[in-house]
């Protein structure tokens, strides 16, 4: 009996070490005291953190540094170009503000695999149809139609835009270039904010994922 009591000490001791062990761990923090952003939307609960395991290693989506071209920090003018922070900020305050929209101009595929928390799916490919551009703009961005045809942009919400990252052109062409872009169709730039990093950066800092391929 004396020797089963010492076998649980020691089993007991081991525990309590390797559990101190795993409180030493270093925490890995999104910004200075923040290890993690709750978050709910589209009727879900999402825990934003950067992944806290110190052997993780980047997506085998995002390790090619061979693809695509490299595209401008400011995409227009009166657009701004944000990062992880302010993202996180704009999720936040989409909890309670309908104003905001996180979009995702990616072919749907990408977005069923991997996308950030919160995001809706708007091809870029989207706004080369006339037709189609302006049915998102009515359903998702609340642009209205007046009686004559033109498009009032008075109560439009605020898009935040993001891709593949800092080689992608599907955002700069969801805004700028395509035929029927948010720009060409008189969408004010203030209200459009530009993820440049996309998912390439979400990614390597570790950030919460959603999707097939979610970490």
């Amino acid at each position: 009996m004396q020797w089963l009591r010492l076998t649980a000490l020691f089993i007991s001791l081991g525990c309590l070490h390797y559990v101190h062990a795993e409180e030493q761990q270093p925490v890995v923090l999104i910004d200075k005291g923040v290890q993690s952003v709750t978050l709910h939307l589209q009727g879900k609960t999402y825990v934003i953190q950067r992944n806290q395991n110190p052997e993780n290693t980047l997506t085998d989506l995002y390790t090619n540094t061979t693809v695509g071209t490299l595209q401008p920090f400011n995409l227009a003018p009166g657009v701004e170009t944000i990062g992880e922070l302010e993202v996180l900020d704009y999720l936040q305050r989409m909890q309670t503000d309908a104003s905001i929209i996180l979009v995702d101009t990616r072919p749907p595929i990408w977005f069923e695999r991997l996308r950030i928390p919160g995001s809706v799916n708007v091809p870029m490919s989207t706004f080369n149809n006339e037709l189609a551009a302006i049915e998102v703009l009515e359903k998702l961005f609340n642009v209205k139609t007046a009686a004559n045809g033109e498009l009032d942009f008075s109560q439009a919400k605020t898009i935040v835009a993001y891709c593949n990252g800092h080689y992608c052109g599907q955002t700069p062409a969801a805004v700028k270039t395509n035929p029927f872009s948010l720009l060409k169709l008189g969408y004010p730039p203030q209200k459009i904010k530009y993820y440049r990093g996309g998912m390439q950066d979400w990614t390597s800092v570790g950030l919460t994922t959603a999707g097939q391929d979610h970490f």
